[in-house]
């Protein structure tokens, strides 16, 4: 059984394999850092946890935002474009964000936890379907926690109709998407950050999160076959 859920009330009530989704830009972000070489990702709550972390060492570079702006002291913002030439080979980086990384740490019930997006949605597809089956929650995270977010929730029910077997236009797909999930406040996002968003499995991996020493660890996992 799939069941489509919004907002933190759906991570935190979510079990079996749970995909938190954040299309613009978290986990569209992560999936270009991972392909461009990092090993894993680190995701925690706040930006002082973050800052902390990679004070001690155990992560190199921090990303993320507030507001949809880098804070202060973070190497990089939350954006797949400004990172899409930059190389993390072997490295570990620390990720927060208003809503992507927390939806991932409020998914405490879950078995199984992926951060999906558009980019990284078919091989999220095939990981799922090679885990056997039992319940699966799709969370689309929105902008804000009362406010839906377009491109998450149309990711969720694109990966629905793929689990079930169907195959949606990937090109009517994104024009959907690019044509209305042009937002209305305050974050500004780039034609440049949209069009990575919008680049439909142009990763291999699914963006698979496990809990090491009570952190959530996000790596690329690969699907068979």
């Amino acid at each position: 059984m799939v069941t489509i859920g919004s907002f933190a009330d759906a991570a935190r009530g979510a079990s079996g394999t749970v995909v938190v989704i954040d299309v613009f830009r978290a986990f569209t972000t992560a999936a270009v850092a991972l392909a461009n070489g990092a090993r894993r990702i680190v995701m925690v709550a706040d930006l002082d946890e973050a800052l902390a972390l990679r004070a001690q060492g155990l992560g190199s570079r921090c990303l993320g935002e507030r507001h949809g702006i880098r804070p202060d002291g973070f190497d990089f913002g939350n954006s797949p474009a400004e990172i899409a030439d930059k190389r993390f080979d072997g490295e570990t980086l620390i990720q927060t964000t208003s809503n992507g990384t927390r939806g991932v740490l409020l998914a405490k019930g879950a078995q199984r936890i992926y951060a999906g997006s558009f980019v990284s949605a078919e091989a999220t597809v095939r990981a799922i379907q090679a885990a056997g089956p039992g319940p699966v929650t799709l969370v689309a995270m929105g902008e804000t926690s009362e406010s839906r977010a377009d491109e998450d929730e149309i990711c969720a029910l694109y990966l629905r109709s793929r689990l079930a077997g169907r195959r949606p236009d990937p090109t009517a797909l994104a024009t959907l998407v690019a044509t209305m999930a042009l937002r209305a406040d305050t974050v500004t996002l780039s034609a440049e950050d949209i069009d990575c968003c919008l680049r439909l499995d142009s990763v291999p991996f699914a963006i698979r999160v496990a809990i090491e020493d009570g952190r959530y660890i996000a790596t690329a996992e690969r699907p068979p076959g």
